[in-house]
């Protein structure tokens, strides 16, 4: 790791509010944040636009090898771009929840967007959020944290958003996959999202790095 910018690694499951936390740590902290799964999506995205069947891994792999992924930041989060096209909302349809899983669980696809999320730590100091965050892509730093949530509060969240992610579909496809499974990497402080609202988990997280040792 970079031995002049830190990485807050955050874990966890579909909906436990990481994404949330990590954007508001990094708010109050004054560093970058990065999701992630964000890049996932983008390539399973692009897959789908071009018709292919993400079951297919030499088919993705193919389609992935012509693609210009583009990774930068803007007012301090993290953007994605594929062959020039900035992608935003189109990244949490319907058809990208269903098959992200599929198209994450292949080892080349995860070599690669690992390689590109490492590249942050060059320039920054992030705070960066995903599923093997703290075991895969920065197992050497000492601020790790993994939210939770029940599996029914993580469903109600996903429906009030107006999305129809299958969290324990999605939890027992990223938990059970070879490559980078989704654990609890060690010496990670796991913080229960269930009964706290985002201020409050966003206070633990803050209490938990101090305890990591994290100074400002």
């Amino acid at each position: 790791m970079s031995q002049t910018h830190r990485a807050v690694a955050i874990d966890g499951p579909a909906a436990s509010g990481k994404s949330t936390v990590a954007k508001r740590l990094a708010e109050s902290l004054g560093l970058v944040m990065v999701n992630s799964g964000a890049m996932y999506r983008a390539v399973t995205w692009q897959v789908l636009q071009e018709g292919i069947d993400p079951k297919n891994t030499a088919a993705v792999l193919e389609a992935m090898s012509r693609m210009r992924i583009d990774c930068d930041v803007k007012n301090s989060l993290s953007t994605i771009s594929i062959n020039d096209r900035l992608l935003t909302t189109e990244i949490r349809s319907a058809g990208v929840n269903e098959h992200v899983s599929k198209v994450a669980s292949i080892p080349e696809v995860r070599d690669s967007l690992v390689t590109m999320q490492r590249d942050y730590l060059g320039e920054y100091d992030v705070v960066m959020e995903g599923r093997d965050i703290g075991s895969v892509v920065f197992p050497d730093t000492p601020f790790k944290l993994y939210i939770s949530a029940s599996e029914e509060v993580r469903a109600a969240r996903r429906a009030k958003e107006g999305e129809t992610d299958a969290v324990a579909k999605r939890d027992a496809e990223d938990s059970k996959r070879k490559a980078s499974p989704l654990k609890v990497a060690e010496g990670s402080i796991v913080i229960d999202s269930s009964d706290l609202t985002i201020e409050d988990t966003v206070d633990a997280a803050r209490e938990a790095l101090i305890k990591l040792g994290w100074e400002d």
